[in-house]
């Protein structure tokens, strides 16, 4: 189960930011963007300080098509943690040269850095798929493609914002909660409909 320590000790309303741990020691400092009191405790609605990238790899036959071609199909999220270690040096290195700072934290890769501007040609739509029948889509910022061992990746940051769930429970401990959870789905709808106001 994921750690998490407040930043500050305080009422759970008052504070500002969490620091969530992954079962690997890595951390990922989140903003609390709302919060709303339940009867088993204070649920959060969390969304990293950093800028929240992804890395996707290609099928071999992609490889050599252009981004903004509408042939590409074969591009798969990479969430393997040995190979995302495995790629981390050439995903900085080339990231630098943006003067983007990778780091390697917890549950997302993130950056430091100023983005550069979105160019809509330099926008892809990722679809996701999900337990109901429909895909669900997700819009992705182009920053940069690089080899590793003849395997092209490609690096993007998503438009919308990432965010968590987590639970800070009666007993004094903050944990992530599913948002796919039926329970949890109308406190989600509840924190993202209070944020907005």
């Amino acid at each position: 189960m994921s750690s998490f320590q407040y930043n500050q000790e305080s009422d759970p309303e008052d504070i500002d930011s969490v620091t969530l741990t992954d079962e690997d020691g890595r951390t990922l400092e989140c903003y609390v963007e709302n919060a709303i009191e339940g009867d088993d405790g204070t649920y959060l609605l969390l969304m990293p300080v950093d800028i929240p990238i992804v890395v996707l790899v290609w099928d071999e036959e992609d490889q050599d098509v252009e981004d903004d071609s509408e042939e590409i199909t074969n591009a798969v999220l990479l969430e393997d943690k040995i190979e995302i270690e495995a790629i981390f040096p050439d995903a900085k290195a080339v990231l630098a040269e943006l003067d983007l700072t990778l780091k390697l934290t917890a549950f997302t890769l993130t950056v430091v850095g100023e983005l550069p501007p979105i160019e809509d040609d330099g926008i892809l739509t990722l679809e996701l798929e999900t337990d109901g029948p429909a895909l669900d889509s997700e819009e992705l910022q182009f920053l940069k493609d690089f080899y590793h061992q003849d395997q092209k990746y490609s690096i993007y940051t998503p438009l919308s914002p990432l965010l968590f769930l987590a639970k800070y429970n009666l007993l004094g401990k903050v944990e992530l909660v599913s948002p796919e959870d039926e329970e949890m789905q109308a406190i989600l709808e509840e924190l993202l409909f209070d944020d907005m106001e």
